[in-house]
Order: C-alpha cells, then structure tokens, then sequence
C-alpha cells in the first residue's frame, strides 16, 4: 500500500490495538507500539529508513523491498518464500536484499529464493532446485557446481547426475 506508512505497511492485516475499550470497543490502532516494533524489525534487519512514519511510495525499490521482506522476517515463523526479490532492482539495492536474506537465515528462519539471478542465488543458497519444462531436473550443491553448469542443467545442455536427479545432492 505505497500511500500508506511504512509501520501501517508492516502489520497490514495484524494491526495491533490500543489496551482496554478504546482498543476492543472503538477500534483504535496502536500506532506508537507498531512503530516501535517496526523500527526494531528494521535495525534487527539492518534496514536504513530514516522512518517508519514516511509513506512507502516516497522509498526506493531496495527499500520497498525491505518493508517487504521486514514484513515476512517479522511475522514469518516456518519459512519464507521469495519470488524473484531483486526483479527490477539495481545492483546496490540488490545487494541490501541479497543482505536482508542473509540476516533472515541468520534468524534461523529457512529462505526459499525463487530467482533466475544466478549469481545472486550463489551468494545465498545451500542447495539449488533447478527446474526444466515446468518440472524439476536436479537439486544441486553451489558448492560442487559452477553457475554456468546449472544453467547448463536448466536448459538441458547437460544432463543431470544421479544423485542429482534423486534429490541427494
């Protein structure tokens, strides 16, 4: 909602109320509490917004994206699933996401990055899912694979091992 506040942005559909009647009975939003909590998710994040009070259309792309991916870190719990989060970005506002994925793995939360940004995904992932004509063709270890092998792998130049093709990567 880029005409909204940042801290509106963060708990949009998780508002929390003010404590007692004014809360219960009249509806009224807490917004010192969502902005404290905001801002916290952002310096956990390491996320520079000057605050949490300036509408999200006046932000960046990367930092849109943190106000989304501060959104996820903050109410996420089991996993969060990205699709294509640097689509559309520049190089340093990719970094600051490439960043902001790294902080939420740190949090011991597990990240599941769908990108064709190759060597974005080497800097983040343990394993990768390569996928060929909407099926998946391999499950990879970055570590034992260049990236020009996996694209390879997704466009068929080169098959699969077997461990690879079994998932046992």
């Amino acid at each position: 909602m880029p005409a909204l506040d940042i801290a509106t942005n963060v708990f949009l559909g998780r508002e929390l109320r003010r404590p007692g009647l004014a809360g219960r009975v009249f509806r009224r939003l807490d917004m010192p509490r969502m902005r404290a909590e905001s801002s916290a998710h952002f310096e956990d994040l390491k996320i520079g917004i000057k605050s949490v009070t300036q509408t999200v259309e006046t932000l960046s792309g990367g930092q849109r994206q943190g106000v989304a991916v501060a959104r996820a870190a903050a109410f996420g719990r089991d996993v969060i699933i990205m699709d294509e989060p640097t689509a559309a970005l520049g190089v340093r506002e990719s970094g600051m996401v490439i960043d902001l994925i790294r902080s939420i793995r740190e949090r011991g939360i597990p990240v599941v990055l769908i990108s064709h940004d190759m060597p974005n995904l080497y800097k983040v992932a343990d394993r990768i899912h390569v996928h060929r004509l909407g099926r998946r063709a391999a499950i990879v270890d970055p570590k034992e694979r260049s990236m020009s092998e996996v694209v390879a792998l997704m466009t068929g130049a080169e098959e699969p091992t077997e461990l690879e093709r079994a998932g046992g990567a």
